[in-house]
């Protein structure tokens, strides 16, 4: 039997148990904002060193929502569907159990599974009732007001280009792996231009997916970084109108690269907006 049906609901002690209590309003978080959310980063936010033992947390989560389905007479979406391995894009092989169709989710072919998965984060995404859905289980919803970040992200760019800025974007451009490319991808260019008038720190072209590296260096404040959530958000928009304009699939990534690590306060925001961030990137350390 799986860890997911192993797992009981969420009313228990077990420690597992306590952190689906913690986990569940963040994930509603996430399906009302229509972000998917990946392994590592909401065991960062719930303070897990292992986001392998998430594994349980989201098993209990679906018990839970599996059970108010049959109280309610009225299916509850599988909101666990969310949390996405980075490399894969896909939830965990637990998750089969829990989708209207009991298949063998595990051997299945990856285009199939997509195609599965896609259409249940539709159905998280499009529920309505996620608020009725924590009051039913007796959880907060999460509050996050990140206002005061975004007014000092709004409150003006500094002047001309850093040279730390500079060395770290030549150093991205210079190593693919660093946006979790292969050792055969091609080198990205600088300063790529968009027809929305933007620029791209570094633009790395594939057949397969158009990867984007927004940087900010170890000198950026935090306004910088908060800004360079937001730039991530629009230049994935923009990239994929790019790809849609040359009827080729819209598989962009932008990501933020960071030469420090991500404030603590901002973990939630990056989470919420779906941005990918690379931390401690630093070209002494190559």
């Amino acid at each position: 039997m799986s860890t997911a049906k192993v797992s009981e609901p969420i009313s228990g002690d077990k420690a597992y148990q306590v952190r689906a209590r913690a986990a569940l309003p963040l994930l509603v978080r996430q399906a009302e904002a229509g972000a998917p959310i990946f392994y590592s980063d909401l065991a960062e936010e719930l303070g897990m060193p292992n986001p392998r033992n998430l594994n349980y947390v989201l098993g209990s989560i679906g018990q839970s929502l599996e059970l108010l389905s049959k109280t309610w007479k009225s299916k509850v979406p599988p909101i666990q569907c969310l949390v996405v391995n980075k490399n894969t894009g896909l939830p965990g092989e637990g998750i089969g159990g829990f989708l209207v169709k009991k298949e063998d989710f595990a051997s299945l072919p990856l285009r199939q599974k997509r195609a599965i998965v896609e259409a249940e984060l539709q159905h998280v995404f499009s529920y309505a009732r996620w608020r009725e859905v924590l009051e039913a289980l007796e959880l907060e919803a999460t509050t996050s007001d990140f206002t005061a970040f975004v007014r000092k992200a709004a409150g003006g760019v500094s002047g001309g280009e850093s040279e730390q800025h500079k060395t770290l974007k030549m150093y991205v451009a210079q190593n693919p792996k660093v946006v979790g490319l292969g050792p055969n991808s091609s080198k990205g260019a600088t300063e790529y231009p968009l027809p929305s008038g933007d620029c791209l720190d570094v633009s790395f072209g594939g057949n397969k997916v158009w990867v984007a590296a927004e940087v900010k260096s170890s000198i950026s404040t935090e306004g910088d970084i908060v800004r360079g959530l937001f730039q991530c958000v629009k230049y994935r928009a923009v990239m994929e109108a790019v790809l849609l304009s040359k009827s080729r699939p819209q598989n962009a990534r932008a990501v933020l690269v960071l030469g420090s690590k991500l404030p603590s306060s901002l973990i939630p925001l990056r989470n919420m907006l779906g941005v990918e961030v690379v931390e401690d990137v630093s070209p002494t350390n190559s």
